[in-house]
């Protein structure tokens, strides 16, 4: 399975996306992936979005092949200094943590083209590689995955999360979603260990990610000097 991330990296490029033309192409592909799998009625706009999607601790990501955009997942980096997060508003109980002095990351509206998925199978590795790569870069303590409960076993088996509440009804969404954590800096090493292109792959540059500073918006456990993930 490496070799084909690999393979795929190498055919990929990860952007962190703000421009609001870019943000309505992201939008029209949730729209047609959630509508795929009839998780969401139709709508006239074609697109799927919500006030999270412009919060200022909110980090779109997309990847590209081919000059397209095949995916993208949404990040809301949560702390003492800002505590916007879709899931939060689910499973209100993990802000105990926040309150405790731990950072989060909340991952959702992730989404993959089926096209894309047909011509690479290891795209889902590609778009997961982005909220690990998020962890180490912002010294995160606790991820959050807001998953179907036919999605928990992938993310057990390979990034090591646990399900700590029952699947609730999730603003939106036609289907219910189980949530599940990961104390990120504990399973990081063994993480890698077991899927080592999760973390940096510097033979192929352009597979790290650019993350913004979210300085006054997010307060990471410790600081960190890296530009890049």
């Amino acid at each position: 399975m490496n070799k084909r991330v690999l393979e795929a990296l190498k055919r990929s490029r990860y952007k962190v996306v703000t421009d609001s033309r870019e943000l309505d192409e992201i939008y029209r592909l949730r729209y047609n992936c959630y509508r795929a799998e009839q998780s969401i009625p139709e709508n006239e706009t074609g697109m799927m979005t919500d006030a999270f999607d412009r919060t200022e601790n909110c980090i779109h990501v997309a990847v590209e092949v081919d000059g397209e955009f095949a995916a993208s997942v949404r990040l809301h980096l949560v702390s003492k200094l800002s505590v916007a997060s879709p899931t939060l508003e689910v499973f209100p109980e993990i802000l105990d943590d926040v309150a405790r002095g731990q950072t989060v990351l909340d991952s959702t509206r992730f989404v993959i083209s089926p096209a894309a998925r047909k011509q690479l199978v290891a795209l889902h590795f590609l778009v997961l590689r982005i909220p690990f790569l998020a962890t180490i870069f912002y010294d995160i303590d606790l991820a959050l995955a807001p998953v179907r409960a036919e999605h928990t076993a992938f993310y057990r088996r390979y990034l090591g999360y646990e399900a700590v509440m029952e699947p609730r009804s999730y603003p939106g969404l036609e289907k219910p979603i189980q949530l599940l954590t990961a104390k990120v800096k504990e399973q990081r090493e063994a993480v890698l260990d077991r899927t080592p292109v999760f973390g940096l792959v510097n033979e192929i540059p352009h597979s790290n990610i650019a993350f913004p500073d979210l300085e006054g918006v997010y307060a990471p456990s410790k600081r960190n000097g890296s530009e890049a993930a």
